[in-house]
């Protein structure tokens, strides 16, 4: 007789006859961990306890300091800086111009999705029938087509330093690869710039 015992993710296989020592276990193929979602969405407005406005000092005491200050955030720090603090989920930067929290950014490995629960990966299709006709097509700077930009504006005048919006940045193989959401500052193609 044969017998498959599950054991956690180690199975074992039990010959229970001709008295023959029992087999080692044998290992389920570990699994990538997917990650929970965010509870926190991203907005126009923020994320989380963060909301565009915000002084650094304010940002810091909400979600920490800079998780890895050595690293380049802007080519002048004191006007623009970019970085993730320390308690923010992964894939998460804020953009601090003149002092101010300007805009949020998700990239690579996130667990944060917006508002409308679109997130990296997602395609710009989606992206367009989320939003319909609120959605504004504008060309990459750097890729040609289906490379893009899907900008989503509070108001008309964007430029306005009270304009809120998303901005959805489309690679070439026509999914999210970035997303940022804030003031006029998410109209930057190269962070601080």
């Amino acid at each position: 007789m044969t017998r498959l015992i599950a054991l956690g993710s180690t199975a074992v296989l039990v010959l229970a006859a001709c008295g023959a020592p029992p087999p080692e276990p044998v290992r389920a193929p570990d699994l990538p961990a997917v990650p929970a979602p965010s509870a926190e969405p991203l907005t126009a407005l923020g994320f989380g306890p963060l909301r565009i406005g915000m002084t650094r000092a304010e940002v810091v005491a909400a979600l920490g300091p800079d998780a890895d200050p050595e690293s380049p955030g802007g080519p002048d720090p004191a006007s623009c800086d970019m970085f993730r603090p320390e308690r923010a989920p992964e894939g998460l930067e804020v953009m601090i111009e003149d002092g101010v929290l300007t805009s949020i950014w998700l990239s690579r490995n996130t667990v944060v999705a917006t508002d409308r629960a679109l997130t990296i990966g997602d395609t710009a299709a989606e992206v367009k029938r989320v939003y319909g006709a609120a959605a504004k097509v504008e060309p990459h700077e750097y890729e040609s087509a289906p490379a893009e930009y899907i900008m989503v504006w509070s108001n008309a005048d964007h430029q306005s330093p009270a304009a809120r919006g998303l901005k959805y940045e489309i690679g070439m193989d026509g999914h999210v690869q970035h997303i940022a959401g804030g003031g006029p500052s998410i109209q930057y193609v190269e962070g601080c710039a």
